[in-house]
């Protein structure tokens, strides 16, 4: 897991790296302790970035600090992605989490968000430059999830060779 500060060279790797064309979505995590390392599928990477500490016996006030220090993370990643890649738009995850419950399809880069519990709203820039002939762009997204109270935050980038937008709602 990436050290705070270095999420910068992290996304730059996700969106230099490669991207599956076809294929089915697979998660895979450490070896040793099971924690998620990278989601991959067809047209997309998900990977953690950052995680907090889990909160886990964890009451106010220090709980309150570490929530505004994880919201404190993305907000300072997002200031940076807009200073290098123009104004992001939000992409809102309740309607695959509504999907989610009800058991209905979705397109597979939001069954994979909503399998790992990265149900944070995006924050999505797009298309961004690659710097690779063969994928000049890609979409790029961030999210701040957490799966449960006790659980820690997770900052996780999304790298997409499809357009980000939101989910219809039903009806």
């Amino acid at each position: 897991m990436t050290a705070p500060g270095r999420e910068l060279s992290d996304l730059d790797a996700l969106l230099t790296g490669p991207v599956p064309a076809t294929g089915p979505t697979v998660s895979e995590g450490d070896p040793a302790t099971g924690e998620w390392t990278v989601t991959r599928g067809a047209g997309f990477v998900i990977a953690p970035l950052w995680r907090s500490k889990p909160l886990a016996g964890v009451y106010a006030p220090e709980w309150n600090a570490a929530e505004a220090a994880a919201e404190s993370q993305l907000a300072t990643l997002v200031r940076q992605l807009d200073d290098r890649y123009g104004p992001h738009r939000q992409v809102a995850m309740h309607v695959p989490l509504f999907r989610k419950l009800a058991g209905e399809p979705m397109p597979a880069l939001f069954q994979a968000l909503c399998d790992e519990d990265l149900l944070g709203d995006l924050t999505v820039w797009g298309p961004v430059p690659t710097g690779r002939p063969e994928t000049p762009t890609r979409q790029l997204a961030v999210s701040l999830s957490r799966s449960d109270g006790d659980a820690p935050a997770i900052l996780c980038a999304v790298v997409s060779d499809h357009p980000i937008t939101e989910l219809p709602e039903a009806g």
